[in-house]
């Protein structure tokens, strides 16, 4: 039997708080993605968060035993970065049958603690290390390992970009769109999200204010600029548009987290486990 619990959360800032964080600052998701691409995406801004608010410069983070195995040592004094870890723990539940027998029932119960256990390359001294390289992106190999297909555009609306099909794991891009990438995320996160299990999508100028499309192009921004490609400009510009002055709630920033990690680790040219 599998339990989920809420996340323990110290004094630390919620994920929406980080994502609109990020939304507002051009360039910062790249930083944080350039920096600490190992991570989830929602740590990797928690650990740029805590690198601005203490002034260190960002680069690679590793524990204080993992910076030794590359032989280098933690400065004195230096207080560690925080982050985001599931946990699972088993417990055994027991129950009277009425007959005088005890049955016990296994359980897992899985959450997510914050703890203090990461140090960032600037916070230590000792051997030069070579720095990790940042993966390549394709999207055929997106789409393969997310088991999307992209099928022809077929839409004689002249305004529409894309469009993900109800109830199918397919997007379709138009062949003209203007910035076809941005659009290939926006589709493939309504897919991911189960956007299209609901109704079919069509990008045009008069996109409906929902908090679907917000969630949508909120994760187009993130690979967007994760990978250094045109449009977040756009993005944050219809996110302002679509959320309508709400504030993006803290269940769909997960979400919204979850989904563009997905992406972006299903298309990387080197497997790496996602470190959350």
């Amino acid at each position: 039997m599998m339990m989920t619990t809420t996340t323990t959360r110290p004094n630390a800032p919620t994920f929406s708080e980080l994502l609109v964080d990020a939304i507002n600052k051009p360039g910062s998701i790249m930083q944080a993605y350039s920096a600490f691409h190992p991570y989830s995406i929602g740590n990797q801004l928690l650990a740029l968060f805590q690198c601005y608010v203490r002034g260190l410069p960002t680069g690679p983070i590793n524990t204080f035993p993992g910076w030794k195995n590359l032989g280098r040592s933690v400065k004195k004094g230096e207080k560690a970065l925080m982050l985001c870890m599931p946990i699972t723990v088993k417990r055994r539940d027991s129950a009277n049958t009425g007959e005088g027998e005890i049955e016990s029932d296994e359980c897992f119960t899985t959450g997510f603690m914050y703890r203090s256990r990461w140090f960032v390359l600037s916070q230590t001294e000792g051997d030069e290390i070579r720095l990790p390289d940042i993966p390549s992106w394709d999207v055929q190999q997106a789409l393969l390992n997310l088991d999307i297909t992209q099928i022809a555009f077929t839409s004689t609306d002249g305004n529409c970009q894309g469009y993900a099909p109800r109830g199918k794991r397919q997007i379709a891009i138009n062949p003209v769109a203007q910035l076809p990438q941005k659009t290939f995320f926006h589709e493939t996160a309504h897919v991911i999200l189960a956007h299209n299990l609901e109704v079919s999508f069509e990008d045009g100028e008069h996109t409906p204010k929902t908090l679907r499309e917000v969630e949508a192009e909120a994760v187009a921004l993130l690979c967007c600029e994760a990978l250094n490609l045109e449009g977040p400009e756009f993005c944050r510009g219809y996110i302002q548009s679509w959320a309508n002055g709400e504030s993006i709630p803290e269940q769909s920033a997960k979400k919204i987290l979850g989904a563009a990690d997905k992406i972006l680790k299903a298309g990387a040219s080197v497997k790496q486990p996602t470190i959350h």
